[in-house]
C-alpha cells in the first residue's frame, strides 16, 4: 500500500484530516456482523471506541459522555484496571489526535464514505496504542479487525484495517517520532492566541505542557498532616501544599478516602478559595460551585458556605462529596446571573464558566470542541455574572473572581473593565507565600496567574488559572 504524506495547512501547518478507506467496496450482498464472544480486551475497548465516537462525531464534552459510559453495565462488568484502560486510551486518542492522523494518513489512500461506522474512532485507538502506548503490536492489530468486525458499517473494512494496523505497528513510533506534535495537536487558532499573549517559546512550553497527561493531586483537611499523608499515600508534596499521587487507581481504595481526610483538586485550583483568606466564622458564598472542590476548602477552614450552582445534577455531586468529607454547606440551585437570595455576604467566590483553556491536559477534547468564538461568548456571560456577583457583597467585604482559562479576555482584560466600571471595588494584591503559591505566579497588579507550564517538568505541570482579589469600599 503507497504511503500519502498529509496534506498540510498553509497558513497553521497542521495536516487536513484525510480519511481513507483501502479500496473497502461495500457489496449489495454484506451482511452485518454476526454476535461473537467477547475476547480478552476487547469490552475495554469497545467501550473507548464508544466513547471516543461519542466525542469526536456527537462533539459531547468528554466528561459528559464518560459520565453515561460509567453507569452502563457493561462499564461496572470491567475489573479495575480496564476501567482505567478504557480513560487511557480515549484521552491519548484526543490529546495527539492530531499526531495519530498524520501516521494513519501516510498508509490510507482514499477518503472514507460517510457511511464508514466506528472506522475512525477504532483507527485512532490503536494507532495510539500502537505509536503512543507501547502495547504489544499483535494483540492490538488483531483486536483492531474484531472491533472493526463487530460494527455494523465498518465490518467490511477489516482487510483494510489489518493492514493499516500492521503498517503503524512497523512504522508509526518512527513517524511519530518526526512530528511536530504542538503544530499537529494544538488548534492554529490557540497556539497564535498564545503566541501573542505569552510570546512564541513560552507559548510552545504552555502547548507542551498542556498535551502531558494530569497527575491526580489532593487538597487534605487542615486537621491532616501533609508531610504524614504524603508519606503514607507514596505521593508527592507539591510546594502549593497539595499531594501528587505518583500513580492511578480507584480513588474509593486510596487511604483516607472512607474517612474524608482529602478530596481530588488540581493544585492550582486549590489555591483560588485561600485567596479569600481567614474564613472562619465568615458567611461566604461561592458561586459556580459544583462540583465542590473549593466548597469543601471554605467549610473546612470554618466558613458558613452558601454553595449555588445551575446545574442540579452537579450540586448532587457536590453534596455527596461534602457527605465523605464530614462537612456543611448550603446548597442553592439557581441561575447565578439573576439569583437574589435577599442578603449580602462577608465573602464571593466566582469561579466563573471559561473556555477552560487552562485544563487541556485534564480535558483533552477542549482540543476539538472549543472554539475562538466560544471565548467571545464566554467573556460576556462572565462580565454578566460579575455584575450580579458584586451585588452580593457586603461593604468591606471581598470578591474574588477566578476562571481556569489562560486568555485575557476571560482574566486580566476581565477584571480591567470591571474595575474601571466599579469604582466602589479596588483591587487588593495576593500574597503568595499566604495561599501556597509561588512568588513569579503573581502578576505585576497582584493577581495570580498560574499557567501549564508552571512548575519544573519532573512535577508534571500544574492547570493555568487566574485570580483577582477585590474589596468593596
Amino acid at each position: 500500500m503507497d504511503q500519502a504524506k498529509p496534506h498540510r495547512d498553509k497558513k497553521h501547518g497542521q495536516p487536513h484530516r484525510r480519511q481513507g478507506d483501502g479500496g473497502g467496496r461495500k457489496s449489495a450482498a454484506a451482511k452485518p456482523p454476526q454476535a461473537r464472544p467477547a475476547r480478552a480486551g476487547l469490552p475495554a475497548r469497545l467501550l473507548a471506541v464508544k466513547l471516543l465516537d461519542a466525542v469526536l462525531t456527537r462533539n459531547q464534552p468528554l466528561d459528559q459522555a464518560w459520565a453515561k459510559t460509567t453507569q452502563s453495565p457493561e462499564f461496572k462488568a470491567l475489573e479495575a484496571r480496564d476501567r482505567g484502560l478504557v480513560r487511557l486510551l480515549v484521552a491519548t486518542s484526543l490529546r495527539r489526535e492530531g499526531e495519530l492522523e498524520a501516521v494513519l494518513a501516510r498508509f490510507l489512500e482514499k477518503p472514507l464514505p460517510a457511511d464508514q461506522g466506528r472506522l475512525r474512532p477504532i483507527l485512532l485507538i490503536g494507532a495510539a496504542q500502537l505509536a503512543c502506548l507501547d502495547m504489544p503490536a499483535h494483540a492490538v492489530v488483531d483486536l483492531s479487525v474484531e472491533l472493526v468486525r463487530r460494527d455494523r458499517q465498518a465490518h467490511r473494512f477489516d482487510k483494510l484495517t489489518n493492514a493499516v494496523m500492521r503498517r503503524v505497528s512497523e512504522q508509526g513510533k518512527s513517524i511519530l517520532a518526526g512530528l511536530d506534535g504542538v503544530q499537529l495537536n494544538v488548534p492554529g487558532w490557540l497556539l497564535a492566541r498564545w503566541e501573542k499573549t505569552y510570546g512564541a517559546e513560552r507559548a510552545r512550553a504552555i502547548a507542551a505542557a498542556s498535551l502531558k497527561e494530569a497527575p491526580v493531586d489532593l487538597t487534605l483537611s487542615p486537621a491532616a498532616d501533609a508531610g504524614d499523608w504524603a508519606s503514607k499515600l507514596s505521593g508527592m508534596l507539591l510546594p502549593t501544599g497539595s499531594i501528587r499521587l505518583s500513580q492511578g487507581g480507584a480513588l474509593e481504595d486510596i487511604p483516607g478516602y472512607a474517612d474524608g481526610v482529602w478530596w481530588v483538586q488540581d493544585a492550582a485550583a486549590a489555591l483560588v478559595s485561600r485567596a479569600l483568606g481567614d474564613v472562619t466564622g465568615l458567611d461566604v458564598a461561592d458561586l459556580c460551585a459544583a462540583p465542590g472542590g473549593k466548597t469543601a476548602s471554605l467549610a473546612s477552614r470554618g466558613a458558613k458556605v452558601t454553595a449555588v450552582d445551575l446545574s442540579e445534577a452537579r450540586l448532587s455531586r457536590l453534596k455527596a462529596n461534602l457527605q465523605r468529607l464530614n462537612l456543611q454547606a448550603d446548597v442553592v440551585a439557581a441561575d447565578i446571573a439573576t439569583w437574589e437570595p435577599g442578603k449580602t455576604f462577608d465573602a464571593v467566590l466566582l469561579d466563573a464558566p471559561c473556555s477552560a483553556t487552562g485544563t487541556i491536559r485534564r480535558h483533552p477534547d477542549l482540543l476539538r470542541q472549543k472554539t475562538e468564538a466560544d471565548i467571545e461568548r464566554l467573556s460576556a456571560l462572565q462580565t454578566q455574572l460579575l455584575e450580579n456577583a458584586q451585588r452580593l457583597v457586603r461593604p468591606g467585604g471581598l470578591l474574588v473572581y477566578s476562571t481556569c482559562s489562560l486568555e485575557p479576555e476571560e482574566g486580566e482584560a476581565q477584571i480591567a473593565r470591571f474595575l474601571s466600571a466599579h469604582s466602589d471595588f479596588r483591587r487588593e494584591p495576593i500574597d503568595a507565600g499566604s495561599i501556597g503559591a509561588l512568588p513569579d505566579w503573581i502578576t505585576p497588579d497582584g493577581d495570580l496567574r498560574t499557567l501549564p507550564d508552571a512548575l519544573p517538568p519532573e512535577l508534571s505541570g500544574i492547570d493555568g488559572f487566574y485570580v483577582a482579589r477585590l474589596r468593596k469600599a
